[in-house]
């Protein structure tokens, strides 16, 4: 159920640093993932770096370093966009495993399924899932990939059928479908 509360779209202290430090946050999210160090001693090393950062450009570059409560909000994030990750990889490697090479057309169909739904459902919790106007652009081109490829698969699958047909009904050779399927196609069966 929904908290009722609403949120405005702003964006966070980390949103809103500069691009001359994208190395930086990099940084930190790749050392809060190894999970070597406490995230204490990673925020600390993350104020130097930003701190060093500034004086390097000697007052030309100012931003406000986020606060240790921000870093924390970011940290949890990354924390739930890493297991959601490693659980969809270790889905995929499970789903793999069942599946041969007969069958690695259903498991790309499963995917483009899973992919497109995985989509709706961020869009419907954009404001909850803190999904800014540029991350939406990107899933509504992901989804527009998958359901092309899906698309094309199928487009692809009744040239082949429709050739295998003609061919038949003409008594043309396997070979010669399979070579007007690869130029209809632009590949080899």
């Amino acid at each position: 159920m929904a908290s009722g509360r609403t949120t405005r779209g702003q964006l966070s202290s980390f949103d809103r640093l500069p691009r001359e430090v994208d190395d930086i946050v990099a940084w930190a999210a790749t050392a809060l993932q190894a999970m070597e160090e406490t995230q204490t001693d990673i925020y600390a090393e993350f104020v130097t770096r930003c701190e060093t950062r500034m004086k390097e450009y000697r007052g030309e570059l100012e931003f406000d370093i986020p606060s240790f409560s921000s870093f924390n909000r970011y940290s949890t994030r990354q924390a739930a966009m890493t297991a959601r990750l490693r659980t969809a990889r270790e889905i995929s490697a499970a789903m793999a495993k069942t599946f041969d090479n007969r069958t690695s057309d259903d498991l790309t169909l499963m995917a483009g399924e899973a992919i497109k739904t995985l989509v709706w459902e961020l869009l419907g919790n954009a404001g909850e899932a803190g999904l800014s106007s540029k991350n939406a652009m990107e899933l509504a081109g992901a989804l527009k990939s998958v359901t092309q490829a899906q698309q094309g698969k199928k487009f692809d699958e009744e040239v082949k059928e429709a050739v295998d047909k003609v061919a038949k009904a003409k008594g043309l050779s396997a070979e010669t479908a399979e070579q007007i399927k690869a130029q209809i196609l632009g590949v080899k069966s």
